[in-house]
């Protein structure tokens, strides 16, 4: 169930994340992006940069990294960027992470992500994409949780997908070990995993001031489209062109997970949905706009919290 009073605000899908930002002050305030070193990544951790804040691009690739934090900077004109070496598939990689943080974390965007990828494993034999979509950033998000707990008032960003709607988390079979592996339902549920950890880290943090909301970024054309063959992705643009979803730019991509690090309006809110920079409506059968119902189930994403306690342990 949507919350009954649903927030809306006076961006649309058109906005940018610099638009969002504008007029907040995020001096002194500290920012991980993972992912930071591509597609919206970058254009959330430039806009989070050009508030002020002291950002970490967390990313696999540590010299894209580097780049990327020199063009932020150029544009921004801020010296504090910053590159940690992070891989969400590799639990080694994340617990060096959380371990090397030192100090209050304001706002975490967990922005890395894969889609619609062909069939692969961790070593654990996880399917890839709910270890990294998921999985990763659950590790992450809760190994980084004392530092979250320092900051009074931190905002996590889940940033989920209207592929959510493909799958409800199947718990039966998470990791396709019975059912025949198909990369989209693989990704939505994935996707839907982001939006119940959403949920459930908000009751479960709300006394440590820490909030959790999930995201729809709209549909943009970057890197995660990597695995799609050419079939795929005119299905996909043909998708678009008969919409009511447009093509977003990267800037406009990023703005829903920019302003739910930073807006006012969603001080002390979490377990929402959001997108084109507003809490979403519940899903009608037959649309690709809004938010599933399983998404939200609280019953869901508390099972889902023990399972991952399970299976990181």
């Amino acid at each position: 169930m949507t919350s009954p009073t649903r927030i809306t605000t006076p961006f649309t899908w058109e906005s940018t994340a610099a638009q969002v930002v504008e007029g907040i002050d995020l001096t002194g305030r500290r920012a991980v992006v993972t992912g930071g070193a591509s597609g919206i990544g970058i254009e959330t951790a430039r806009a989070l940069a050009g508030a002020g804040a002291e950002v970490t691009l967390a990313v696999r690739d540590t010299a894209a990294g580097e780049r990327t934090a020199r063009d932020i900077t150029a544009t921004t004109g801020s010296d504090r960027v910053r590159v940690a070496s992070l891989d969400l598939a590799d639990l080694d990689s994340v617990a060096a992470f959380t371990a090397a943080w030192d100090g209050p974390l304001h706002i975490l965007v967990n922005n890395a992500g894969m889609m619609a990828s062909p069939e692969m494993r961790t070593t654990q034999g996880w399917e890839m994409q709910f270890a990294t979509n998921h999985l990763g950033h659950f590790a992450l998000t809760t190994g980084l949780h004392p530092a979250l707990a320092l900051a009074d008032g931190a905002r996590v960003v889940s940033v989920s997908s209207s592929a959510h709607l493909n799958s409800p988390v199947v718990f039966d079979d998470i990791h396709y070990h019975e059912r025949p592996y198909d990369p989209w339902t693989a990704y939505g549920q994935s996707k839907t995993a982001n939006v119940l950890f959403a949920v459930e880290a908000t009751k479960r943090w709300a006394s440590d001031g820490i909030t959790v909301n999930a995201l729809m970024p709209g549909a943009i054309r970057t890197n995660l489209q990597r695995h799609l063959d050419e079939a795929e992705l005119e299905e996909m643009r043909a998708r678009v062109k008969a919409g009511p979803t447009k093509w977003k730019t990267p800037e406009q991509g990023a703005a829903t997970s920019v302003l739910a690090a930073t807006s006012p309006l969603f001080e002390g809110v979490g377990g929402r949905y959001l997108e084109d920079c507003a809490e979403a409506a519940e899903n009608r059968p037959g649309t690709r706009t809004g938010v599933a119902p399983y998404a939200l189930d609280p019953e869901a994403a508390a099972h889902l919290w023990q399972v991952s306690l399970d299976t990181l342990a």
